[in-house]
């Protein structure tokens, strides 16, 4: 049986194709989808002008036509209009000489509303897709290949030269390229609130007990020095399981070596790891800790966002989020609401062992798209071009989003700043005042293409800096799953049962015997070895 290579919930991804998609709430970001990594928005920075680079708008020798317009849809990780996105927008068709026309649903929205356009038939040239619903597409035929294009442009010549040609290689699907990362994927590291340990005479934990008793003691005490902010939370989460691969990123803690869904095992064979041992321990902790108090009762409900805004008012102190530049933002934002800001980034604890480096979203042409080879080279390449449209990308526009001026922000605020002339430093973001930008769609962190002229070395915080090198340093690439057609046909209920078995144990309205008896009874465990046969053939 023929195998293709994506990420797990890829039935997610058909579903979607039939007009009712999934929402994904995964990681918002105010400023792209996914905060995953990719941080924009309300909590992020940009820049326009980058001297020394090769800009977009210079237009060379080539028989491929320049496109007039393209249509995008792109999810949160992109400039909204509260950010200033008509700002960025008329920068880029300034850079490029190409007009925009962008469609943005709610972030966390932007999977069902994805769904529903593809049903409708009505195309976007380009979208913005994570890797669940990237390979499904592509395999549905919705996605233009781009891989010749690709391998005979200027854009891989950069890529390889700054060494990103594994990020590149993983998104490919048997081989082909129907979408481009913009970045690499990045993945979660677990912040802690430093005051709530001072206050609690807690050092940060290193392994399951001293972390259960550091949530215990952020729940029962008096963490945050307010006996009038009300009940405290030890930790709190976007889903007791995530939405799309690896599944484990806001609760890595409690998941340690589990697998929620298929995973190729040392031996070299695919293993449905929700049947295991490992992840019905799992379930195990995670439900004692519900039971004690310390996990946020909201946590099924929550989006990224609610999980941000909480953690801001301090209602709780543990929260595994991006690493690198979320770092800052969530300092940033603590400080902004009147909060000690000072966070504690934690390597992984001895049974998690090593945190997951996710699989990066795409840019992906649509095959209804009339000219995608000009799409591709005039703004897919110009997105990555190392100069001008890449600083846009990175930290957005001039004296909107970042700024050289002399200045003081913040006058008169305990975050008072001030910059000397000349200085990089990000602009008060307009949608959540009191706090800075620090990137726009591609954190510089993560580019997949040396940024000549690039300030991050002197404008980034060291927290950010900081966040991102432990994460580096302690991280393993996800699995890619094949699909098959018994993925195809099973995975989407499948995955929607084990959800929902998942919560009812969590939150105590099951057993665990009795969600496996379910799981038995309801064809879970039979469309589970389909698929696994499936893998294995």
């Amino acid at each position: 049986m023929k195998k293709k290579v994506v990420s797990l919930l890829l039935v997610a991804a058909m579903v979607a194709s039939m007009g009712c998609g999934s929402s994904n709430n995964g990681g918002t970001s105010n400023a792209g989808t996914s905060d995953a990594g990719t941080n924009s928005g309300a909590d992020a920075a940009t820049t326009e002008s980058n001297e020394g680079g090769d800009a977009a708008a210079t237009d060379t020798a080539s028989d491929v036509e320049k496109p007039e317009e393209i249509s995008i849809m792109v999810d949160g990780t992109v400039f909204t209009k509260e950010n200033a996105q008509d700002e960025f927008i008329a920068k880029l068709e300034e850079l490029t000489g190409i007009k925009f026309t962008v469609t943005q649903p709610d972030h966390d929205a932007y999977y069902d509303v994805v769904g529903q356009t593809i049903a409708s038939g009505e195309w976007p040239d380009v979208m913005i897709l994570s890797s669940t619903y990237y390979a499904g597409y592509a395999e549905q035929g919705v996605l233009w290949d781009m891989t010749e294009a690709y391998e005979n442009s200027e854009l891989k010549q950069r890529q390889d030269a700054f060494g990103s040609t594994g990020v590149i290689d993983g998104v490919r699907i048997d081989g082909k390229l129907y979408g481009m990362p913009s970045a690499r994927g990045n993945g979660c590291v677990t912040y802690v609130k430093k005051a709530w340990l001072d206050n609690c005479g807690l050092e940060a934990p290193t392994n399951y007990e001293e972390y259960l008793a550091m949530l215990e003691a952020f729940t029962t005490g008096d963490p945050d020095g307010d006996s009038t902010n009300g009940n405290t939370y030890g930790v709190s989460a976007a889903g007791f399981i995530g939405t799309e691969a690896p599944y484990t990123n806001y609760l890595p803690e409690f998941y340690q070596d589990a697998h929620p869904s298929f995973y190729l095992a040392e031996d070299g064979t695919w293993k449905d790891g929700f049947t295991e041992d490992a992840m019905k321990e799992a379930l195990q902790r995670m439900a004692d800790a519900y039971a004690k108090g310390v996990i946020d009762p909201t946590t099924l409900t929550n989006g990224t966002k609610d999980c941000r805004d909480k953690y801001y008012g301090d209602e709780f102190g543990v929260f595994t989020y991006w690493a690198g530049t979320w770092q800052t933002n969530l300092e940033t934002n603590l400080e902004a609401n009147g909060k000690d800001s000072e966070l504690v980034a934690l390597a992984p604890i001895a049974e998690v062992g090593q945190y997951l480096d996710r699989v990066p979203p795409v840019w992906a042409i649509t095959s209804q798209c009339e000219n995608p080879e000009g799409v591709f080279k005039y703004f897919i390449e110009a997105m990555q071009d190392g100069g001008d449209v890449q600083f846009l990308f990175t930290y957005g526009v001039e004296d909107v989003h970042w700024s050289t001026k002399a200045e003081t922000i913040f006058e008169g605020e305990e975050n008072e700043k001030v910059y000397a002339d000349g200085e990089f430093h990000g602009c008060e973001n307009l949608e959540t005042p009191g706090t800075q930008y620090t990137k726009a769609h591609i954190d510089p962190m993560l580019a997949l293409v040396e940024l000549a002229n690039d300030p991050k070395d002197e404008s980034l915080p060291e927290s950010t800096k900081n966040s991102a090198a432990l994460f580096n340093e302690n991280c393993v690439a996800a699995d890619l799953v094949p699909t098959t057609d018994a993925m195809s046909e099973y995975n989407g209920d499948l995955t929607t049962l084990k959800n929902e078995l998942v919560a009812n144990v969590v939150m105590g309205k099951s057993t665990i015997e009795e969600a496996y008896a379910r799981y038995e009874s309801e064809h879970g465990a039979e469309w589970s070895q389909a698929i696994v046969d499936s893998l294995n053939q």
